[in-house]
C-alpha cells in the first residue's frame, strides 16, 4: 500500500509539472494570446487545467492509500503534513480557476505545488504509528483545517505575485525589484533543498555525532549530508568533513542540530544555483517573468488576491487558533503557551487580520495589498520550514 501511495504521489508530481508547462505556453505564446480573440490560449488553458484535475485526484489517491497504510490520517510528521499542504494548495486553486478561469495563477500555482512536494519528500517518509500526544481525533480537525486555511491562503500569495510581476518596472534596479528579486531566490533556495537533499540521500552519505539533548539523555545524530552546523558539546563517531562550528544550547529542538546543518546547506545551494541561472538568463529572473505576464490583467490578481484572504483567513483561524487552543487544554492541560508554534500561528493571524483591516478601512488596493499577501506567504513558509526544523517547542515531533 505504501508503494502504491508513492507511485501515486510521483504521478502527480509529474502531472503538476506538465500542468505548469502547458499553462505556461497558454499565457506566453503571443499566437496563443492574438489567434481567435485569445480563445485558443483558453483552449490551451482549459488543457491544463485538466492535467491539474487528474493530478489532484491522483494526489488524493496518495492520501487515501498512506491513510489506509497508517491506519490515521496522514498529517502526523513533515513529509504527510508538506504533502497534504501542497493538495489543499492544487484544490484552492481548482476552485478559484472554476470561478475566473484564469491561466496565470496555474502557471505559478502547480510549479509551488511541485516544488513543495519535492521539499516534502526529502523527510523520512516511514509509516509510523502514532505518539500518545497525536492519538486524539483533533488530529484530524485541527491539521487539516490548517493546512486547508494555508493552502488557500497561499493563493492570494500567488496571484500578489503575479500582480507584482506584470506591474513593477524591471527597466531598472530599485528597492521594489530587489524584494521581489529575492522571493524568487527564496524559492530558488527551496528548490536547491530538495535538490542537495536527494544528491546526498542517493550517495547514501552518513555521518554521526554523540550529544546529550535536552532530556539529558545521551544519544547518537545522524546526518545524511556534510556537517557544517554539529550538536552542542557534541563528539564526533567519525572522520568526515566538519563540523565548521556547534550550534547554541538553546537550540534543542528533536534533531534541531541536523535540521540547522539542513537549513544551511540549502541557504548556500540556494546561492549557488541562483547564480547560475541568473548567468543562463543574464537577467533578474523576475524580469525574464515580468515579459511573461504581459497579457495578465492585474484588477483580476488584486481580486483574486483578496479573495482568497477573505475565505481562507477564517478557516485558518478556526483551525490555528480555535480548535488548536481546545486540543491544547486537552492535551497539556491549559488553552494556551508560548509555544513557538502557537506563536507563529499567532503573529499569522495578527498579520492577516491587519492585512484585511488595512485593506477594507485603507484602501490597501493593488501594490501595497499584494506585497502583503507575498510578506504574508514568507511567514507560513517561515513557519513551516524554521520553526519545524530548528526552534524547540512542543510541536517538535513533526
Amino acid at each position: 500500500m505504501v508503494a502504491w501511495s508513492s507511485a501515486l504521489l510521483l504521478t502527480a508530481f509529474i502531472l503538476y509539472t506538465g500542468g505548469t508547462i502547458v499553462f505556461t505556453v497558454s499565457v506566453t505564446g503571443k499566437n496563443f494570446q492574438q489567434k481567435n480573440g485569445g480563445s485558443a490560449a483558453r483552449r490551451i488553458g482549459a488543457a491544463g487545467f485538466i492535467i491539474a484535475i487528474v493530478g489532484f485526484a491522483s494526489q488524493l489517491g496518495y492520501f487515501l492509500t498512506r491513510w489506509q497504510a497508517d491506519g490515521h490520517i496522514p498529517v502526523s510528521n513533515l513529509f504527510e503534513y508538506t504533502t497534504f499542504f501542497s493538495m489543499m494548495m492544487v484544490l484552492a486553486f481548482i476552485i478559484i480557476y472554476l470561478i475566473y478561469k484564469n491561466n496565470s495563477v496555474g502557471m505559478l500555482t502547480l510549479p509551488i505545488a511541485v516544488v513543495v512536494i519535492a521539499y516534502a519528500s526529502v523527510f523520512p517518509k516511514e509509516v509510523q504509528p502514532l505518539i500518545p500526544a497525536l492519538q486524539s481525533n483533533w488530529l484530524m480537525v485541527h491539521v487539516t483545517t490548517v493546512a486547508l486555511g494555508e493552502g488557500i491562503l497561499s493563493l492570494s500569495f500567488v496571484s500578489g505575485l503575479v500582480y507584482l510581476l506584470k506591474v513593477v518596472d524591471q527597466t531598472g534596479s530599485t528597492k521594489k525589484t530587489f524584494w521581489l528579486e529575492f522571493v524568487m531566490f527564496s524559492i530558488v533556495c527551496v528548490i536547491a533543498f530538495a535538490l542537495i537533499s536527494t544528491i546526498f540521500q542517493q550517495a547514501g552519505y552518513k555521518t554521526s555525532f554523540s550529544y546529550v539533548d535536552s532530556k539529558g539523555q545521551k544519544t547518537t545524530l545522524d546526518y545524511q549530508m556534510p556537517a557544517i552546523a554539529g550538536p552542542h558539546n557534541g563528539k564526533h563517531l567519525d572522520d568526515a568533513f566538519g563540523p565548521l562550528f556547534q550550534i547554541p544550547s538553546w537550540m534543542n529542538g528533536v534533531q534541531a542540530p541536523r535540521k540547522l546543518n539542513t537549513v544551511i546547506w540549502s541557504f548556500f545551494g540556494g546561492i549557488v544555483l541562483y547564480a547560475l541561472i541568473r548567468l543562463l538568463l543574464r537577467k533578474r529572473i523576475s524580469a525574464v517573468l515580468h515579459r511573461m505576464m504581459q497579457g495578465v490583467n492585474p484588477n483580476l490578481m488584486d481580486e483574486i488576491s483578496y479573495r482568497a484572504v477573505a475565505i481562507g483567513f477564517p478557516i485558518f483561524t478556526l483551525g490555528g487558533i480555535v480548535f488548536a487552543a481546545i486540543w491544547a487544554e486537552q492535551a497539556w492541560t491549559r488553552f494556551w503557551g508560548w509555544d513557538p508554534k502557537e506563536v507563529w500561528a499567532l503573529i499569522t493571524f495578527f498579520f492577516y487580520a491587519a492585512y484585511l483591516h488595512f485593506r477594507l478601512s485603507r484602501g490597501w488596493i493593488g501594490e501595497k495589498s499584494a506585497w502583503l499577501s507575498v510578506i504574508g506567504f514568507v511567514i507560513i513558509m517561515f513557519n513551516l520550514i524554521f520553526v519545524n526544523l530548528v526552534i524547540a517547542g512542543m510541536h517538535s515531533y513533526a
